[in-house]
């Protein structure tokens, strides 16, 4: 098989395996079980593992891309190469503030390896980042990746399973905090875009 077609082949079958995993890790079928399994040392520390998992899982995708880049899309000239490095920049700077405002300790795990376990209930963030977009952690994400100076076929393709990945994501994540916060999160989502910001909506007096 043609590199320029094994690459992106590869990257399909590996990002493709990544989302199935990470998938139903995320099922809270799934997260019942290793709790019922493991009690409290499940709740505790289900989510760091999960964080791990993903981390580690997500390797081969980058290994199978550096590898077997494919057919080269384009490679920014400077200084167009650095306008680009500074967005994907300003994006690590925004995931960072979306985690602080999320609270960081919770989302890698942390906080419930020291407390009652996984899924302690948190208020509903609509301050800061979260007045411009509904999930800025992905917004972040999907800028990062867009951004990059240089573009293979391989890339090309990672990114779009991504972008699909956080969209389809995106989806069962609002289900949930529909469950969690109802209509108070209902009214959120008529006010505030999922993932394309734009500026926030005065308040009416």
């Amino acid at each position: 098989m043609p590199e320029s077609i094994l690459g992106p082949f590869l990257t399909a079958i590996t990002v493709g395996l990544y989302g199935l995993l990470h998938s139903i890790l995320a099922r809270p079928a799934v997260k019942k079980k290793a709790y019922d399994a493991f009690g409290e040392n499940g709740r505790r520390y289900y989510r760091i593992m999960y964080n791990l998992i993903g981390g580690v899982t997500f390797l081969p995708v980058l290994f199978v891309v550096a590898l077997y880049p494919g057919q080269t899309l384009y490679r920014l000239p400077w200084p167009w190469s650095l306008l680009f490095a500074l967005v994907q920049l300003g994006a690590i700077i925004l995931l960072l503030v979306g985690l602080l405002q999320t609270d960081i300790l919770q989302f890698l795990g942390l906080r419930q390896s020291v407390g009652s376990g996984e899924d302690q209930n948190g208020s509903l963030a609509i301050d800061g980042l979260y007045r411009w977009v509904r999930h800025p952690l992905y917004t972040a994400g999907l800028l990062f990746i867009w951004f990059t100076p240089v573009m293979t076929t391989s890339v090309l393709l990672m990114n779009l399973s991504i972008t699909v990945y956080i969209y389809i994501g995106s989806i069962f994540e609002e289900q949930r905090l529909v469950d969690e916060f109802g209509e108070a999160y209902i009214k959120y989502q008529d006010t505030v875009p999922r993932l394309l910001p734009r500026p926030p909506q005065r308040k009416a007096i």
